[in-house]
């Protein structure tokens, strides 16, 4: 089954194409940090320690305390965890953290 995106477009298939094509964590590395901004990428890294905690069953407050991120931030992320397209479920169990449950 073929994944049908609300957001596809050609530019976003040309970014994941070039993302793709990065071999290792230093290539990472040098590319997003001339396409993002430094806040940027701290936001993204944010999001993604927040889902994890929240896959863990941490409270708001111990999330909020240990990434700094609003309720807000965790609630729109705890939202995507629930009825989302099912990315952070992929990245998250191919980093080793399958054996969380919702």
């Amino acid at each position: 089954m073929v994944y049908d995106s609300k957001i596809k477009s050609d530019q976003l298939d040309g970014l994941f194409e070039a993302i793709m094509l990065l071999e290792n964590e230093e290539e990472c590395y040098k590319f997003f940090e001339d396409i993002c901004t430094i806040k940027e990428l701290q936001s993204i890294a944010q999001r993604l320690q927040v889902a994890k905690l929240l896959k863990q069953n941490h409270t708001y407050n111990e999330i909020e305390k240990e990434t700094g991120a609003s309720t807000a931030t965790i609630s729109r992320i705890n939202r995507s965890l629930t009825y989302g397209a099912g990315g952070y479920d992929i990245v998250l169990q191919r980093l080793g953290y399958g054996d969380i449950k919702k």
